[in-house]
């Protein structure tokens, strides 16, 4: 059973809009410039200074880079779909989406560049590529999306001990405190497996956090007095996008939230924390 992606993958039976296609190019380009400047004035406190490189491959234990997939990966979706409303053709539909997909962070980047806090990472552009590389590879593979990366947060109290840092208001939190976020790559084994009687919206999911990073670096965070740590889980998922929806808002609404793991019982790895039990986890 097909997901979303069959809107994505659909025959070709129509010329090519270039007047929706010109819209659509310019669509994005108000989304993507006001996302710049919001992101500006609400991430980057300092002047800009000279461009410069920083190797970040270490900060918040790669959870950054794990956001970076996940965002790169969704957007390739969401304006691949949009770009079907514009007749062009399959291929071009996943390698535009694909293209944006990349480029819409590649201005953060080079804000980063700008940045005297952060630099231009080498590694963030490798990871925005890796979210656009994991969508157009399944589709052009498969013909479907198998592996779904989907996300899940929750506030955690270091927040509080660090607003500069982790964000003040609950949107900053959510997007600045690594340590509430975790991120998933969620299967349906009957992907996998066609012949069998698992359920195709049910999916196994794993996923990846961090604990105690109340500085970018490890080894700041150690030296306030806390030990970082990974965190790995295992879980089970719904793909919405496979559910037997008829209605066409439902089923738009299902693809929409597809990118939130739903809040379920997890089993949590975290390395010399042992291994427990989470009853309702998100």
């Amino acid at each position: 059973m097909k997901q979303d992606t069959a809107m994505v993958s659909a025959p070709d039976s129509t010329a090519p809009d270039y007047r929706k296609l010109h819209r659509i190019f310019a669509a994005q380009s108000a989304v993507y410039l006001g996302s710049v400047y919001g992101l500006s004035k609400s991430w980057y406190k300092n002047p800009l200074t000279n461009f410069h490189f920083r190797d970040d491959r270490q900060v918040w234990l790669q959870m950054d880079k794990a956001g970076h997939l996940f965002t790169a990966y969704q957007i390739s979706r969401y304006t691949a779909e949009i770009y079907r409303s514009a007749g062009i053709s399959r291929r071009q539909r996943i390698l535009y989406g694909a293209l944006s997909g990349f480029v819409f962070q590649t201005p953060i980047e080079l804000l980063d560049g700008f940045s005297p806090d952060y630099g231009f990472s080498v590694s963030d552009v490798l990871a925005n590529l890796a979210g656009s590389v994991l969508f157009a590879g399944q589709m052009l593979a498969w013909d479907e999306l198998r592996i779904v990366p989907k996300f899940s947060g929750h506030f955690t109290g270091y927040a509080e001990m660090r607003p500069a840092l982790l964000g003040r208001s609950g949107a900053e939190r959510m997007l600045k405190d690594y340590n509430g976020q975790t991120y998933w790559l969620s299967v349906s084994p009957r992907s996998f497996l066609k012949g069998s009687r698992w359920p195709a919206w049910l999916c196994i999911s794993v996923g990846y956090g961090i604990e105690n990073m109340v500085a970018a670096e490890p080894g700041k965070s150690r030296g306030m007095g806390y030990a970082p740590y990974r965190q790995y889980y295992l879980s089970l998922d719904v793909d919405l996008t496979r559910l037997p929806i008829r209605n066409r808002f439902l089923r738009t609404m299902a693809t929409v939230f597809n990118s939130v793991k739903i809040p379920a019982p997890a089993v949590e790895f975290a390395g010399r924390e042992g291994i427990r039990f989470r009853p309702f986890y998100f």
